[in-house]
């Protein structure tokens, strides 16, 4: 998008009136405290920027110099306003404008702020923030739903995805990876609303999670063990409980020297290897054409010879694909999946392949589970807003037609503080799981005291 046209944008329908500049200046110092003040006088500058700006020249300066000349014509233009405002109020109109050109407006501010997690754009009128696991209220709002959808555009149309009543639903990505939703009206019966999920500029750390309590050391031996001896793991968890962080990081483990291929609806993954390919899924054109699904992609990857693919989250008949290539030399290969436990992850996958349309039974369909994924491991964020690990189960086979998993390790919940804060500890099970022997023959064995059940780990 041209600088000519971020300038249109400011101020989206506010147009100073003829009358503006009779107001008293006890009058525009009471309007700038509401909404509507302080629109007009953004508005009343973005006209002045306007006339001054020589825009064919702004657009081949490099941003930091279009920041510092939008910065100087403001502060001009404020004084020749007559306008009293503080300090304070001077910097945020100049940071307004200047994240309307430059950025995405009032989200800007909460983009830099690394306490947040999410960002809920609700309404126009009404955006949430969620910090450490709780939701807050804002004052954020935009002038109004022209505004958003505006701001709605330029995060969409940066990945070369639309938004429309033809197609009101889009999955997209900021520049730092943030995931995106956003959907329109119809669907959205009281105007747009955007989600945006944050991850951090520096990806989390296996030591960041044990820090913050999230798992014990214990765990995290057992998972760099499982992904260095190459076993398949799939990953569970509702909404926000971190299944991707978790992924991030157990793909820290994944040796410098294999080929990673990811498949994403929308690329979120921060892996940090020299070899990766990312791949990415693509909705369809107006027309109702063009669409690559994960299916399309899982296919072609194989074609691609990785060492391990990575899928961001199974969601649909990519699932048999998925499973065809973990039992087909692809060992190490990793997923997520929404689901409340580790059961109900490994029926989710069976539905899954069910929608590939294959005329396989069910038999056969628990059979390639089985022999495809090793471990689950389940993720959770608790009413407190933390995130854990709540347990680590191991597939081990079948017994007659159901397939057979035993917990490995698990949080143990055992009440809530006065403080709502949720106590509990991790805990071995006391089984020692068939795969350790053979992270043993990788050269990756386990000690013994992880597997006492005796052991408790806050």
């Amino acid at each position: 998008m041209s600088i000519r046209d971020r300038f249109q944008e400011i101020g989206i329908t506010h147009k100073a009136s003829s009358n503006l500049a009779a107001v008293a200046i006890v009058n525009n110092q009471k309007a700038l405290h509401d909404n509507a003040g302080y629109h007009e006088l953004k508005s009343r500058i973005h006209e002045g920027l306007l006339n001054r700006m020589d825009l064919a020249v702004m657009e081949n300066l490099p941003q930091e110099r279009l920041m510092t000349e939008i910065k100087s014509l403001v502060e001009r233009l404020l004084i020749e306003e007559h306008t009293p405002i503080n300090d304070t109020e001077r910097l945020r109109i100049i940071q307004d404008i200047q994240h309307e050109i430059l950025g995405l407006g009032p989200l800007e501010p909460l983009l830099a702020d690394p306490t947040i997690s999410d960002i809920l754009v609700n309404s126009h009128r009404q955006v949430y923030v969620e910090r450490r696991g709780k939701l807050e209220l804002t004052d954020i709002h935009f002038a109004n739903e022209n505004h958003l959808r505006k701001i709605i555009d330029r995060i969409v149309s940066r990945v070369g995805r639309r938004v429309d009543e033809s197609s009101p639903m889009v999955d997209a990505r900021l520049p730092d990876g943030s995931r995106v939703n956003a959907i329109i009206p119809p669907l959205a019966i009281d105007g747009a609303s955007v989600s945006i999920r944050r991850f951090a500029v520096v990806p989390l750390k296996v030591d960041d999670l044990i820090r913050y309590k999230s798992m014990t050391s214990e765990v995290a031996e057992i998972i760099n063990g499982l992904v260095k001896a190459k076993c398949s793991i799939l990953i569970s968890g509702g909404t926000g409980s971190g299944k991707t962080t978790l992924l991030n990081i157990l793909s820290s483990f994944i040796p410098h020297d294999e080929r990673i291929i990811t498949i994403e609806d929308a690329a979120e993954l921060q892996l940090q290897q020299p070899h990766v390919v990312r791949l990415e899924t693509r909705p369809p054109n107006v027309e109702g054409k063009g669409e690559i699904s994960q299916r399309a992609l899982v296919k072609n990857s194989l074609r691609m010879r990785p060492d391990r693919v990575i899928i961001g989250e199974v969601r649909g008949a990519e699932a048999v694909d998925m499973l065809q290539a973990m039992n087909t030399g692809h060992e190490g290969s990793m997923a997520t999946i929404h689901a409340n436990t580790p059961r109900d992850a490994i029926s989710r996958i069976e539905n899954m392949v069910g929608m590939a349309g294959l005329n396989l039974s069910a038999k056969a369909i628990r059979q390639q589970i089985c022999s495809a994924i090793t471990v689950v491991i389940q993720a959770s964020r608790l009413p407190d807003g933390k995130r854990k690990i709540l347990s680590i189960q191991e597939i081990t086979g079948m017994e007659g037609d159901v397939i057979t998993m035993q917990e490995i390790y698990t949080f143990e919940r055992t009440g809530v503080a006065a403080d709502g804060m949720v106590q509990g500890h991790f805990r071995a099970t006391g089984i020692r799981p068939k795969f350790a022997e053979r992270l043993r023959v990788h050269g990756y064995p386990l000690r013994d005291e992880i597997f006492d059940p005796s052991r408790r780990y806050e």
